[in-house]
């Protein structure tokens, strides 16, 4: 097997209809986020399915599939780098983590940075002291290279890590487009879920320069009376 064949799969089970809807939900409109983005109209779960069935690919191979015009094929790539991740010890981790980050600009829709990014970017680093590299992602001037910078952190919420995630919350809370300010509330929240106290004394911190949508991400399994202290 190789990207070809996968390439093939996903042709094979392609939707006109249904990529016609998701054309308009992944904004690929002229001005919009993805503009131009091509979608074959398949979900998730079937690709992932494409991917289960397939042999550890190189890296050569899997570049085409990034490369492609397809959305799903893109996935398909970084799916490809997860399954991978999993399996690899040491050295091998690394030259995918690498590898990872190398097409980062690739990952070039919200849903291709939300299913893979932890479970790579965030996997490689969740026992490494110097994350800085995530950082300079939020720093960057790319909008999906700063949305795996956040959403990287998910792995360390999971083991009750929540320094990263509160520190680039903060650099990316003024950020212009409302991806980010959705990934933030989105991370923020799962921060209370671990930790209610932390995620409050964020709030009480930063509640003035919030957005609206980041506030309403993070506060969304506050009770009534909790979400009244904080919008108002």
């Amino acid at each position: 097997m190789n990207a070809e064949f996968i390439l093939q799969e996903l042709l094979s089970v392609a939707n006109p209809e249904k990529a016609e809807f998701l054309q308009r939900f992944f904004k690929t409109g002229k001005g919009q986020y993805a503009e131009g983005d091509v979608l074959l109209g398949i979900v998730v779960p079937l690709t992932r399915d494409i991917v289960k069935r397939c042999p550890a690919l190189p890296f050569d191979e899997i570049q085409i599939l990034i490369d492609s015009v397809f959305h799903e094929a893109r996935l398909a790539g970084f799916l490809l780098l997860v399954k991978q991740f999993g399996k690899a010890k040491g050295g091998e981790r690394k030259a995918i983590f690498d590898f990872y980050l190398k097409n980062a600009r690739k990952a070039n829709n919200w849903d291709l940075v939300d299913v893979t990014c932890r479970d790579v970017v965030g996997a490689y680093l969740l026992d490494k002291e110097g994350r800085g590299v995530l950082y300079r992602l939020a720093d960057s001037d790319n909008l999906w290279e700063q949305r795996i910078a956040i959403v990287s952190t998910w792995t360390f919420i999971k083991h009750r890590q929540f320094g990263d995630t509160l520190a680039i919350a903060g650099k990316l809370l003024c950020h212009r487009h409302d991806l980010i300010h959705k990934a933030v509330g989105w991370m923020l929240r799962e921060v209370g879920k671990k930790d209610k106290a932390v995620l409050v004394a964020f709030l009480e911190k930063h509640l003035p320069e919030m957005p609206r949508t980041t506030l309403r991400y993070a506060i969304e399994h506050f009770t009534p009376e909790e979400r009244r202290r904080f919008i108002f």
